[in-house]
């Protein structure tokens, strides 16, 4: 037993030695791992170094050119993936859509004097009073089918009180006209519709007046009436309180034919109908009484000199027709107009002539006079109610072109003008562009 105490006392040192030696190696690996994670912690919340950035860069892509060198030649280096910023991206130009301002924007604004608000009126509401406002518009220009519009026609011809479709081949139809000539009603004598034009300044709370155009021979409402002879502009351009109706005549032919319009009632008939399209057209449906009385004032063109004559004669409504205008257009029809005149003294009669039709107009003035009816042979004064003016136009003035150039350039737009200026009158307003911007 000798010895072995001394045995059991240098195991016990060797032990403590060897735990010492992992206490020391356990205390280093956590003293190596913290001190790295506290580094990072402290770069928290600051911003990247670019230089560092760029680094990152320049090494990825000597990575990348290693392991993948077509992702290198395809430009994929650090000035396309974090481009410098361009002047105009910050700076945009005047025609790109941010808003260009100058110093004077910023500058102090003085009180603007504030406008008086239109008087109120009442209305079925809520609110007991508001001021009235019309709604913003453009010019509205359409066409609008009507059952009352010339075309088609099944009836009689009253000159001759034969059916105006004379013809048959099958089961087509057609017109003989007076030139021989035939026309049929499929190609011809089919289309119902009308051109109705409203301009923007139009109101109907205001003293207005409705323009009916009947269109010469070999015409359509788009080609010819809206794009070369250019009746809705003039009707806009005349500044006049008034509104469009053309309605297809004839399509594109040699024919003067009245259609519906050869019919007791027809023009009464057909301004009933248009009442309540342009009340549905201007968005106010309660306007159609308005629309239906509503003066009239009818220009005739060449051709259109028969549906002119026909409407005065049995149309119905005459004593709503205040006025008439014939634009080279006295073919015939001479007793019908002298008839209309002589029992509508309140109204105004104009017609202007070529060398063509210069005959019979003089032989209309010749029937006036004879009834005691003064004539004007000149456009320069105002109309007045029962002014009677016929104008006798030169060489050089044309007859295809005459609803453009007659005694003056646009003389629908003249005579428009002229009578807008006559308070005697009470037709219309001129609308003036301060009054209808105000009325919107």
């Amino acid at each position: 037993m000798v010895g072995a105490v001394p045995n059991l006392r240098a195991a016990s040192r060797a032990d403590r030695t060897s735990s010492d030696a992992r206490g020391r190696a356990l205390r280093i690996g956590l003293i190596s791992a913290l001190v790295p994670l506290s580094l990072t912690l402290v770069q928290c919340g600051k911003a990247p170094n670019p230089a560092a950035l760029a680094a990152n860069s320049q090494a990825n892509v000597q990575v990348v050119a290693k392991t993948n060198p077509q992702q290198v030649a395809s430009g994929d280096t650090f000035e396309d993936r974090f481009p410098a910023p361009q002047f105009k991206e910050r700076f945009p130009s005047a025609s790109e859509s941010f808003l260009q301002r100058q110093t004077s924007d910023f500058s102090p604004k003085r009180a603007v004097q504030q406008q008086p608000q239109q008087a109120p009126y009442k209305v079925a509401s809520l609110a007991p009073q508001v001021p009235y406002q019309r709604p913003a518009r453009d010019d509205l220009t359409t066409l609008v089918s009507m059952k009352s519009s010339a075309f088609p026609y099944f009836g009689n011809n009253p000159a001759s009180d034969a059916p105006f479709l004379n013809i048959s081949k099958g089961d087509r139809r057609g017109h003989r006209s007076y030139s021989g000539r035939v026309y049929w009603q499929d190609e011809t004598y089919s289309d119902s519709r009308v051109l109705v034009h409203i301009p923007e300044h139009f109101d109907v709370r205001k003293p207005g007046v409705i323009v009916l155009f009947f269109h010469g021979n070999g015409a359509t409402l788009e080609r010819d009436v809206r794009d070369r002879q250019l009746v809705p502009q003039q009707v806009t351009d005349s500044g006049a309180n008034a509104i469009l109706l053309a309605p297809q005549m004839a399509i594109d032919a040699a024919d003067s034919s009245a259609g519906k319009f050869w019919q007791p009632g027809g023009l009464k008939r057909f301004m009933e109908e248009s009442a309540s399209h342009l009340a549905r057209l201007t968005g106010d449906p309660n306007s159609a009484r308005a629309f239906a009385n509503m003066p009239i004032v009818i220009v005739g063109y060449s051709g259109g000199f028969l549906p002119t004559a026909w409407s005065l004669e049995v149309g119905g409504i005459s004593d709503r027709v205040r006025g008439v205008v014939l634009l080279d257009a006295v073919y015939g029809e001479m007793d019908k107009f002298a008839s209309w005149i002589e029992s509508h003294r309140s109204g105004f009669f104009v017609s202007s002539y070529t060398r063509g039709t210069a005959r019979r107009d003089r032989e209309l003035m010749s029937m006036l006079r004879q009834k005691g009816i003064g004539v004007s042979e000149d456009m320069d004064g105002p109309l007045r109610p029962g002014s009677v003016v016929f104008v006798g136009t030169g060489d050089g003035i044309t007859h295809r072109d005459y609803v453009n150039r007659a005694w003056t350039q646009y003389p629908l737009k003249d005579v428009l003008v002229k009578m807008s200026a006559t308070p005697a009158l009470a037709l219309t307003r001129v609308a003036a562009t301060t009054s209808s911007a105000s009325s919107r």
